[in-house]
């Protein structure tokens, strides 16, 4: 999937892309049409960088029954003839997602859509597992047939049967249909059961891997192997090497650290900052100027996960270095570093927002990192980053980061996260919003009711207007 084109922050399409509370806000104040143009245009045209951990189902599914929205243009999407050319999750997964929100509140008509694109649609396990949440049992009894009829009768369409039922992320229609009474469906899903079990224990006997009594150098040779194969070995061969190194062998390791082959160097770079090793520091810089990618890669992972305050003091000699070395140094301090290191976080944050933009993935540890370290005047460049990054995970931490620096966050951003996308970041909100503003306590009241919200978010909302709360 490519990525998609996010529209400027300051329009209701980038709004709504980015899954911001001031989307829906805008969209309710907007022309109808204007705003299910918008809200159909996100749903068909996922806007998610990342769409597998990004949130934008439910939010996507409260604006279509805000507006009174008709799901005529999802059906079209569903039903085009590409479902059946490009067959990747990501073309109807949000669409097939917020579908199953809407049903959860009551739509019939994206009930009884799911259920078309279940038996007629290329990525009907998607529609099959909205449905099995809910769904009643005749619904999915009804799917049995049509579902079945994709695999074939054969070896090769039984086997796909058995990885199909192995793999299902909701078990439960398969399990009502294995306890059909006919022969080609119940028997025919239990054999697949069967089967699917028996595949898993037979994978569970076939460990690959190292092996009881292997040397360093085997462990070495398993590491390079495995990175030939385009397969990064790196930290597994480190626990191996944990298990199968002495204090002899330590000299073999520090010399493969040092100049030995990429496979070896990079396991044996993870093992000795893994066992704090006082040269491996030293190996690290050294190896995060290699003409190797791969190696430069594997030291600058290793330090990261390096912790001890003698990891902390390199980190503040590190960070100001203008490579990827000084930013995994800064990060660090972020995550780990004391109050002397505001500055260096401060400058990394700054620098990182100039030279990269908003969705800098470095972004993430020195956005905490400002929070965590309180540092005050990293608000307006952790405003910027909340207005314009397409990641709702990183606006997100950037709330909560404003929540720790921003006196202004309770009466101005805060306000606006309680329609966001993330549930977390609806939490902050809930505890955190002023109260005094009237949509604050008109929202909190709603999601405080709506049965489809986080158990985290309605604890959080129940701390503000619970009994023992101030009135709301």
């Amino acid at each position: 999937m490519f990525d998609p084109f996010i529209a400027p922050s300051g329009t209701l399409l980038g709004l709504l892309q980015r899954g911001r509370g001031d989307g829906t806000l805008h969209a309710l104040a907007a022309p109808r049409p204007e705003a299910l143009a918008a809200l159909n245009h996100c749903v068909l045209s996922d806007p998610r960088h990342d769409w597998q951990v990004e949130n934008r189902s439910l939010y996507y599914a409260r604006l279509y029954l805000d507006l009174d929205g008709g799901i005529d243009e999802i059906e079209r999407h569903l039903a085009d003839p590409d479902d059946h050319l490009d067959t990747d999750e990501s073309r109807t997964g949000l669409a097939l997602a917020v579908l199953g929100h809407l049903a959860s509140y009551g739509r019939d008509d994206a009930l009884a859509l799911l259920r078309r694109y279940a038996a007629t649609g290329s990525n009907w396990a998607w529609a099959l597992d909205e449905l099995a949440l809910r769904d009643d049992d005749a619904g999915l009894r009804s799917l049995a047939v049509p579902v079945l009829a994709r695999f074939g009768t054969d070896a090769e369409g039984s086997a796909e049967l058995a990885t199909a039922v192995r793999d299902a992320f909701e078990p439960r229609p398969w399990r009502l249909w294995a306890d059909d009474p006919r022969e080609a469906v119940g028997a025919r899903v239990r054999a697949a059961s069967e089967q699917g079990s028996f595949d898993r224990w037979q994978r569970q006997m076939r460990p690959g891997g190292p092996r009881p009594g292997w040397s360093v150098q085997a462990v070495f040779d398993w590491a390079q192997q495995g990175l030939d194969r385009g397969s990064d070995l790196h930290v597994p061969a480190a626990r191996c090497l944990s298990a199968v190194a002495g204090p002899e062998d330590r000299p073999v390791i520090v010399e493969a650290a040092r100049s030995g082959p990429e496979g070896a160097r990079c396991a044996a770079l993870h093992y000795l900052s893994e066992a704090r090793d006082p040269v491996v520091l030293d190996l690290i810089e050294a190896a995060a100027v290699s003409s190797s990618r791969t190696v430069a890669d594997a030291a600058v992972a290793a330090f990261e996960r390096m912790c001890g305050e003698a990891a902390v003091d390199r980190a503040r000699r590190w960070a100001r270095r203008p490579d990827a070395l000084g930013a995994s140094a800064a990060g660090v301090l972020a995550g780990r570093g004391g109050a002397q290191d505001a500055s260096l976080v401060l400058g990394a944050l700054r620098e990182a927002v100039r030279g990269d933009g908003p969705d800098a993935l470095r972004l993430w540890t020195l956005v905490d990192g400002t929070g965590r370290l309180g540092i005050a005047c990293a608000a307006p460049v952790l405003r910027h980053v909340y207005r314009e990054t397409s990641s709702s995970h990183l606006r997100g931490r950037a709330a909560r980061a404003l929540a720790a620096t921003d006196p202004s966050f309770a009466t101005g951003f805060a306000v606006e996260c309680l329609w966001d996308c993330e549930e977390t970041t609806r939490e902050v909100a809930a505890r955190h919003a002023e109260t005094g503003d009237i949509r604050v306590a008109e929202r909190l009241r709603r999601l405080a009711a709506d049965p489809a919200e986080e158990a985290e978010v309605q604890t959080a909302v129940r701390s503000r207007i619970g009994p023992d709360a101030p009135a709301v």
